[in-house]
């Protein structure tokens, strides 16, 4: 039995092949372009394969809700073609089978709780600090959804009384993305995060926001641990600077979250899509 994961990137498709065992048979990673391209490339390499399932986790904003006339769409994503894009469908039409379908950090939390580093916990989430900010949650073993998605990255964080840059996010300015992904570290500081010292005020700064998010979901979810990915976050002096600006935001008021990094690395997002496709394969 093949089933098969995709995770849909902005940048990057990855797309992947496995047996009932998780055991990757075959993977390929393709350059996001157009809609049109991008699956061309996409069924060329599935059409080769007779799939059980499919298991997707797409960049977002998405449509997730199955009562919702664009569910399986892409939503009102800046990237060039996709914008209310009927992905779901596309897929669909061409491999009437059955599919998993959520953003690509759910499926992330999804891949750690299952293999990862929230392993034999029943509850997760996984937050992202990169190009943008974003989190996935799962909740006895199932992800949070239900009008929508979570999209942990636009939460607005309290302004730090030195910290003067306006943020750049198009729809919220200073909100947790617009203040602390990568883009916003290098705007401010004119140095890309992986270019600054151990000891540069940014990473301090870095922690103040990340804290205040992080206290948040644990004080609204209490997840059995909090997985930290994406680029900014393998920096990896940032864990402590975030672990005591917790403990001081915190103040004794509740016990502090697990934080952890994620032990798939790169495969949390691709292996959370194969689980997706395999629990409708034993539904």
């Amino acid at each position: 039995m093949y089933i098969g994961a995709i995770e849909a990137g902005g940048t990057k498709f990855v797309c992947a092949v496995s047996d009932e065992h998780l055991q990757v048979v075959e993977r390929i990673s393709l350059p996001t372009g157009t809609p049109e391209e991008t699956l061309a490339k996409v069924f060329e390499f599935f059409d080769r394969f007779t799939l059980k399932a499919i298991g997707i986790g797409s960049f977002g904003p998405i449509d997730v809700n199955p009562e919702s006339k664009t569910y399986g769409y892409i939503t009102s994503t800046p990237k060039p073609g996709w914008k209310n894009f009927d992905f779901l469908g596309a897929m669909q039409a061409r491999y009437p089978i059955p599919m998993g379908w959520t953003t690509d950090v759910n499926a992330a939390a999804l891949g750690e709780l299952t293999l990862g580093a929230a392993q034999g916990l029943d509850s997760c989430i996984y937050l992202t600090v990169g190009t943008g900010i974003g989190g996935g949650a799962v909740v006895k073993g199932q992800l949070v959804e239900g009008f929508g998605h979570p999209e942990m990255g636009h939460m607005i964080p309290r302004r730090h009384p030195d910290d003067h840059f306006e943020g750049f996010c198009p729809y919220h300015g200073d909100c947790l993305e617009g203040l602390a992904a990568g883009p916003a570290i290098e705007k401010r500081s004119g140095t890309k995060a992986f270019d600054l010292a151990k000891d540069d005020p940014a990473w301090k700064l870095e922690a103040y926001y990340l804290a205040q998010a992080i206290m948040t979901y644990a004080l609204v979810q209490a997840p059995g641990k909090i997985i930290l990915g994406g680029g900014v976050m393998k920096q990896e002096h940032l864990f402590p600077l975030i672990e005591k600006e917790l403990e001081r935001l915190m103040n004794g008021y509740a016990p502090l979250p697990k934080l952890a990094s994620p032990k798939l690395g790169d495969n949390a997002g691709i292996t959370g899509c194969f689980v997706l496709a395999k629990r409708l394969v034993e539904a």
